[in-house]
Order: structure tokens, then C-alpha cells, then sequence
């Protein structure tokens, strides 16, 4: 199915272009560590040919526990993030989470990112909207993929055409998750690209307690399976070492797998943009 093209960088995603990522560390740990992944990132794209937008958190605000890492928080977290794109040239994405941080943020970001507890919160996905960057917006984990329409509406209600949509997981009892990969044509059909969340999809909310677990040993066969559903962009937070993160480490893809199977999936997603021209 072809949706709207739209931008970030040089990255261009949907229409009939190639399966484009979004990829990085699940949150900002440091400077160091941000610039460090990022150029490994930056290495995988150009020696692979493969489009990628860097992502990382300035504030995990949705923690399980208050005790959680959050982050370095906004003003240094947005600094550092700035550096990551002047060092890389990598067009750089992140979480806002509330109306008052969106302006800043703009400054430095290609693509503001609403999570998907915030997806209905008119005041902020206007405001985002409101800045004419390109939107990515986290279908909630309680929303029908039909449901996304009404978000649509909010950000062209601010003449920006710029959005994504990104299937995430719904909600499956407690502690889990389940992926209805019904819902990537059914998004698609309101003519914007949908990214598949790859590594929030097989995480387990809460499910140790006082964090989230998760089931990475999925991460690549729920990938394909949306690949081959026809979806526009691929979202992974990868790590060099996701057992020893703060943040999200059990759903997290280690960095040096990221390569290949970010390989692998854009050889599917030619074979099935090959089916849908026949």
C-alpha cells in the first residue's frame, strides 16, 4: 500500500521508498555513550546502505518505579543530542512530554516523537504538530488501529502533513503484550507511513516488578512478520550491551545484530513491494 512520503534528514520514508529505521539506545546515558553508539549506527548505515534516524530518550518519564533511571533530562539531554547530529549528520529523534517542552525540542529534533501513553492528549499532539516537523506518534497500547484516525486529525487540523504512526503492541491482560499485524494496512489506509516498534512489542510491562521485562528472542521474527505486512519503517532501540542497560535492557536489540537484520528486512520489504506492483 502507498502512503504519503515524508522526511526527516535525508531520510525519506513511505511512498515507494526503502525500509527506513529508527535506532538507539532506549534512553541518553551519557554523552559519551550517545555519540558512541550513534557512530556505530552511522558506520552500519553507510557501509550497508541502510536509512536510519538516531533515537534516544532525554527523559524516560514513564518509568515503572520511581527509583528508575530517567535520563540526563531535557536541557542536557537535547544538548547532547545535538551533538550526536553535527559529529554524525544522522537525523535525530526523541520523546517530548509535555506542551511546555515541545518548542525547545524542535530546535534540535528532525522528528518529535508523542509516546504512546500521550497519543490522545490533544494539547500536546497539537502542539507538536503546531512546530511543522514531522510527528511520529506511538499508537497506544488500549487504542484500536481505527482509533488512530482521530490523532490524524489533530495534527492536519495544524495544516502539518507531516506524521507517522507507529504499532507498538496492544494491550494483552497483564504484564504483556500481543502485535495485530491487521492493524498496519488498516493505519496505512489513512495514507500516512506506519513504523513498526520492534523492541517495545515484545516487552513484558511491569513484568519484574519494579520493571519491565521482555522477550528479545522475538524481536526478529515480529519484524519480518510486519515487513511483511507492508510496513513503511522499522523502529529498534539497540545497545552494545542490553543486559547491563538502565533502561529497557530485555527488549533491546544488541547493536552488532542490528546490521544484518536490518539487512534481511529490507530484502523482504523488496520482495513484498515487488508483489504489490504485480
Amino acid at each position: 500500500m502507498t502512503t504519503r512520503e515524508i522526511t526527516a534528514g535525508s531520510i525519506k520514508i513511505g511512498n515507494n521508498n526503502p525500509l527506513a529505521f529508527i535506532a538507539g539506545p532506549c534512553v541518553i546515558e551519557s554523552e559519551e555513550a550517545a555519540l558512541k553508539a550513534a557512530l556505530l549506527i552511522k558506520e552500519i548505515s553507510e557501509n550497508k546502505g541502510i536509512p536510519v534516524i538516531y533515537k534516544s530518550s532525554y527523559d524516560k518519564a514513564n518509568r515503572t518505579s520511581v527509583n528508575s533511571f530517567r535520563g540526563p533530562g531535557i536541557k542536557e539531554g537535547l544538548a547532547i543530542l545535538d551533538k550526536v547530529k553535527k559529529e554524525t549528520g544522522l537525523a535525530v529523534l526523541s520523546d517530548v512530554h509535555s506542551v511546555d517542552e515541545v518548542d525547545r525540542a524542535a530546535e534540535v529534533l528532525d522528528v518529535i516523537q508523542i509516546p504512546a501513553f500521550l497519543c490522545r492528549q490533544t494539547g500536546i499532539v497539537i502542539a507538536a504538530a503546531g512546530t511543522g516537523k514531522t510527528v511520529n506518534i506511538k499508537k497506544g497500547q488500549f487504542l484500536a488501529p481505527g482509533d488512530v484516525k482521530n490523532i490524524i486529525d489533530k495534527v492536519l487540523s495544524t495544516a502539518n502533513n507531516n506524521i507517522m504512526i507507529t504499532e507498538r503492541g496492544t494491550t494483552f491482560g497483564y504484564n504483556n503484550l500481543v502485535v495485530d499485524m491487521r492493524g498496519i494496512p488498516v493505519m496505512q489506509d489513512f495514507g500516512f507511513p506506519v513504523v513498526y516498534d520492534a523492541t517495545h512489542s515484545v516487552q513484558l510491562p511491569g513484568g519484574q516488578g519494579s520493571s519491565s521485562g521482555g522477550q528479545r528472542e522475538f524481536i526478529e521474527t515480529l519484524a519480518r512478520s510486519a515487513v511483511a505486512a507492508g510496513c513503511d519503517a522499522v523502529f529498534m532501540e539497540v545497545h552494545e550491551n542490553p543486559d547491563k542497560a538502565p533502561c529497557d535492557g530485555p527488549n533491546m536489540l544488541p547493536i552488532e545484530k542490528f546490521s544484518e537484520l536490518a539487512r534481511r528486512l529490507m530484502e523482504l520489504h523488496k520482495l513484498v513491494k515487488g508483489w504489490e506492483s504485480s
